[in-house]
């Protein structure tokens, strides 16, 4: 992948002439560079230009969740959600979740205790929602957990394990953070 370090905007490199611009984003920590077309959508971009395999196309629409990620700390579909729009922002994935050693997150060590998966298609998104949840409230209620993950559909659970995950989740994040679970 080529790097730029000017914000140039070129025509002639586009196909078919389209527009495209250089944009600079962090990628789970990671500074990036990269020239998008004008109509790219950061799930192509994550996926084709950065190896994020976890974020995962399904409807291509937004309205299924499976390509979650968080842009500056909040859940967005990354379907439909056009890549220079993430000039300057902080963007994670699942792939950002684990420590660099291998250490599960706590979502992840939740979700792995909980059986909060089954075939496991939609879980990078659930993960990615309990993430920007717990940044936003360590300490959700049942009620909130449903009304965040219902932007992600899972076909093959019943949701109760997922739920249970979450609650799971925010007890690691807890003891993670020094408070008592």
């Amino acid at each position: 992948m080529t790097e730029y370090t000017d914000r140039e905007t070129d025509r002639s490199a586009a196909p078919d002439g389209e527009l495209d611009t250089c944009i600079e984003f962090a990628l789970n920590g990671v500074k990036q560079t990269v020239r998008v077309a004008a109509n790219a959508i950061l799930l192509d971009v994550l996926r084709n230009n950065h190896g994020c395999n976890g974020v995962r196309g399904s409807c291509e629409r937004g309205v299924c969740g499976a390509c979650t990620v968080l842009v500056d700390d909040l859940p967005v579909a990354s379907c439909s959600t056009f890549a220079f729009s993430i000039d300057g922002a902080s963007v994670e994935t699942v792939e950002g979740l684990a420590a660099p050693d291998g250490t599960l997150s706590p979502q992840q060590r939740a979700f792995s205790e909980c059986g909060g998966f089954q075939c496991g298609f939609c879980t990078s998104g659930m993960l990615m929602l309990t993430t920007g949840l717990l940044r936003q409230d360590p300490q959700p209620d049942r009620g909130t957990i449903r009304e965040w993950i219902s932007s992600n559909t899972c076909r093959c659970t019943g949701y109760e394990m997922i739920l249970e995950s979450v609650e799971r989740a925010a007890e690691l994040s807890g003891e993670t953070n020094g408070e008592s679970a």
